[in-house]
């Protein structure tokens, strides 16, 4: 979560105190001052001066205050942008000897917050990692519950209460790959991760990464008709929403639907949210390649069943534009992925058995500025 941005009145009325602790001033500045000058530095991309601001804050804390938490939490933060992840992890360790239950106000520190953070930033990896969700989502289920309890609620303790079921359903989610992954040695690894889904797609049913996180579970089990059912629920709960919806999942998220979608051969699915990525984002290697992958597997189906020859080669006509534009960003991004960039290879060669070379220019950049809607066509088979 990002330091909360001061409200129009406190930073009107702090305006003098905001001033002197980011011009270094002599005059004694309260600890509450500096940190909302530190928030302030680094919602304006000022990580150093942020870091300064809230370093001093802490010098002047008061040991096992408020204002200590608050300095911590928000050290922690400014650590994790500025890519530090030790320091980050340390300070985060030190707010929560403050707050083991995060049980104090998220506006003095408190909350599930750093936990979740720890559980991200943990070097052991496996049970560590679990420890630290488990303490988030444990926080979050009180203030749920709080909010809840609540006899009347107002408008945005209802957007409150949403936000806080998905980011627990999200939390539970995180859980159950890690049991998926780092412990699926356990004994109890899929009868964990069963229980962790179920409960997440119960406390936010609208929310799409739930049923994507089921997905990769049902993939797991190999009951791929239950999978192809959650991938399903996942993309109606957005797929005809605007991109600036924040219903619609975050890219990463995206990419990691599309594929599972081909795991579960739904290429055709796939290919579509392909196609909205890279309307959002043309510069993605990986959303080239799947993009690029899928138009080949569905041209060999087509082939294999015997469809006609236009059909067939249509889809690796399509599936060439997008290999060679991800080979045109590969070598432009100098991408890592060694086995990425061989396959995609391997694909175009094997495309060109069929259907011959690309012509000179094909998947170049200036195929893709689209004025007109053309080049949307070229995509699709």
């Amino acid at each position: 979560m990002a330091p909360r941005r001061p409200d129009k009145k406190s930073k009107k009325r702090d305006k003098g105190g905001v001033s002197r602790a980011a011009a270094g001033s002599s005059k004694p500045v309260s600890p509450q001052v500096l940190v909302k000058a530190a928030e302030y530095q680094l919602q304006a991309g000022n990580v150093q001066d942020a870091a300064t601001l809230a370093e001093k804050a802490l010098e002047q804390s008061a040991a096992g205050s408020d204002d200590e938490l608050s300095s911590l939490n928000l050290l922690g933060q400014i650590n994790l942008e500025a890519g530090d992840f030790d320091a980050a992890r340390r300070f985060f360790v030190r707010a929560v000897a403050l707050d083991a239950d995060g049980a104090k106000d998220e506006s003095i520190g408190g909350g599930p917050e750093k936990f979740l953070c720890l559980a991200q930033l943990s070097e052991e990896g496996g049970k560590d990692s679990v420890t630290w969700f488990e303490k988030g989502a444990a926080a979050l289920k009180v203030q749920i519950q709080g909010l809840e309890d609540a006899r009347r609620r107002t408008d945005e303790q209802d957007i409150m209460l949403d936000e806080l079921k998905k980011k627990l359903a999200m939390t539970l989610c995180s859980v159950a790959e890690v049991y998926m992954t780092d412990l699926s040695w356990e004994e109890d690894a899929e009868q964990r991760c069963e229980s962790l889904v179920t409960e997440a797609t119960m406390v936010a049913p609208d929310f799409a990464e739930t049923w994507q996180t089921l997905a990769n579970v049902r993939i797991s089990q190999e009951r791929f008709d239950d999978a192809k059912a959650a991938l399903t629920r996942s993309l109606e709960l957005w797929k005809d929403l605007p991109p600036e919806d924040p219903s619609v999942p975050d890219f990463p998220s995206r990419v990691a639907l599309a594929r599972l979608l081909m795991e579960v051969e739904m290429e055709q699915e796939a290919i579509e949210v392909l196609e909205r990525l890279v309307s959002e984002d043309d510069q993605s290697v990986e959303v080239w390649y799947l993009g690029g992958w899928g138009l080949y597997v569905m041209g060999e189906k087509q082939k294999a069943s015997k469809a006609k020859e236009e059909d067939w080669k249509a889809s690796w006509l399509s599936s060439r534009v997008w290999l060679n534009q991800c080979q045109h960003l590969y070598k432009l991004q100098e991408y890592e992925d060694d086995r990425l960039g061989e396959h995609a290879k391997e694909l175009l060669s094997l495309i060109a058995k069929e259907l011959g070379e690309a012509p000179a220019g094909e998947g170049e950049d200036d195929e893709w500025e689209d004025d007109d809607g053309d080049s949307d066509e070229e995509m699709k088979d």
